[in-house]
């Protein structure tokens, strides 16, 4: 029996059936366009947020010349209100804002994610920081400008119809670093060691993107520029190397004994304000925001605010008082625990500073350089995220030429501190919003 093969002429496919090539997938474009426009928008309001924040302090030290009073009246009832908004009326608005970012990528369920990354929270976020600005609250926008950054992006990325909730969270909060100290190096590192400790490789285009879109809208807006200035001189010889080492080291122990203070104290407000919720919270408040008015009052003013224009005048040559660092210290540890919307990025640098200065008193050398490697060590002891702080401190200050110095006093104030608090400041404080402790 003969078999007869039947040969099928091979059908041709339509133009209409052949896959589209995927960079034409128009939800693909919309997609993007829309995390492209979250991204614009988070250097948008971060530039604006930045000049409001201005302002608002500028209102606080007109407020506070009228009268030594003002301060003593301001600050309290300053703090009281925004503590109570943020607890009632903006609720996961409070801290930092770093803390609530880093929470939420660990976060899989969107109802809870949204309790802590949602345009409300960030509209109240912006709002509450501007008004402990012009409280006197030893406070900073950096911080909060990550959790508006990553509320951003979360937003855009919902209308977009992305669903890499984590990614765009890293995104939107290193643009938010990115825009807020001009440095989009540091907002790179910044998502990778601090946010996450980990690194997706799906990510890195979202990040990066992000970074650069946040990055050019800060540049086209307030043009290129460096936060801190210039540093006045350099490390050299082994007096500059000594100054290397205890900047590193004493930074790094003050750094831990912050973040520590930090941790304990805000568990137990937590436990105390829970039978309550309403008296003790305005308890806590009130009382912060008077201990930092009187801390002001005595330091004739350079504690309230950020800390900003001290840091500044510290970092270009000007040695601050003895007293500025544990004065500016204990005035940040209040405005932290006081339960009001603010960071702690500019005051650490701040602080960070006039533990340079103390050695620069005390050692001789450039007041400049002693300033700065005060401020890598202190900040590299508070976030416990080495490499972001010598990134982060090179890209404020444009100094090329103490690179490794740098680097050296980062690393010494880290490993400091993580011998003396193995888990880092903002980590310790996602926990406690994950925690029904």
């Amino acid at each position: 029996m003969l078999l007869r093969l039947k040969l099928k002429r091979p059908r041709l496919r339509k133009l209409s059936d052949q896959p589209q090539p995927a960079w034409l997938s128009r939800d693909l474009w919309r997609r993007r366009i829309v995390f492209w426009v979250g991204a614009a928008a988070t250097g948008l309001v971060s530039v604006c947020f930045a000049y409001a924040a201005d302002q608002a302090q500028l209102l606080f030290h007109w407020l506070a010349s009228q009268a030594v009073w003002v301060p003593l009246l301001l600050a309290p009832l300053g703090f009281m209100f925004c503590a109570h908004l943020a607890r009632t009326v903006f609720p996961g608005a409070a801290g930092s804002g770093i803390q609530h970012a880093i929470a939420a990528c660990e976060m899989t369920d969107s109802v809870a994610r949204s309790k802590l990354l949602s345009l409300r929270v960030a509209i109240g976020k912006i709002f509450l920081t501007l008004v402990g600005i012009a409280s006197g609250g030893s406070i900073g926008r950096e911080g909060p400008t990550v959790q508006i950054g990553a509320a951003i992006m979360l937003k855009a990325g919902q209308i977009g119809g992305a669903d890499r909730a984590r990614g765009l969270i890293l995104a939107g909060s290193a643009a938010g670093i990115s825009a807020a100290f001009n440095a989009p190096l540091a907002g790179i590192v910044f998502a990778i060691e601090e946010m996450s400790r980990s690194f997706e490789q799906k990510t890195a285009s979202l990040v990066l993107s992000a970074v650069i879109i946040a990055g050019l809208v800060s540049l086209g807006l307030v043009g290129n520029y460096d936060y801190f200035g210039q540093a006045s001189g350099h490390v050299v010889g082994v007096e500059g190397w000594l100054m290397v080492g205890l900047c590193g080291v004493v930074g790094g122990l003050f750094g831990a004994l912050f973040g520590r203070v930090m941790l304990w104290s805000t568990q137990q407000i937590r436990r105390w304000t829970r039978v309550m919720p309403f008296k003790r919270t305005l308890v806590i408040a009130g009382l912060c925001g008077l201990g930092v008015a009187l801390i002001g009052l005595a330091t004739g003013g350079s504690t309230f605010g950020t800390g900003y224009d001290q840091a500044r005048a510290a970092i270009e040559g000007e040695i601050l008082p003895w007293y500025f660092a544990p004065a500016k210290f204990v005035a940040t540890l209040l405005s932290s625990v006081s339960g009001i919307p603010g960071g702690i990025f500019a005051p650490s640098l701040a602080v960070g500073t006039g533990v340079g200065s103390l050695f620069a008193l005390t050692l001789g050398g450039s007041a400049g350089i002693a300033a700065l490697l005060g401020m890598t060590g202190y900040f590299a002891g508070v976030v416990q995220a080495p490499i972001t702080a010598f990134v982060i401190i090179l890209e404020m200050t444009g100094d090329n030429g103490d690179v490794i110095p740098i680097m050296c006093a980062s690393v010494l104030g880290y490993g400091v501190s993580n011998l003396l608090m193995p888990q880092s400041l903002y980590h310790g404080l996602a926990s406690m919003l994950t925690s029904n402790d």
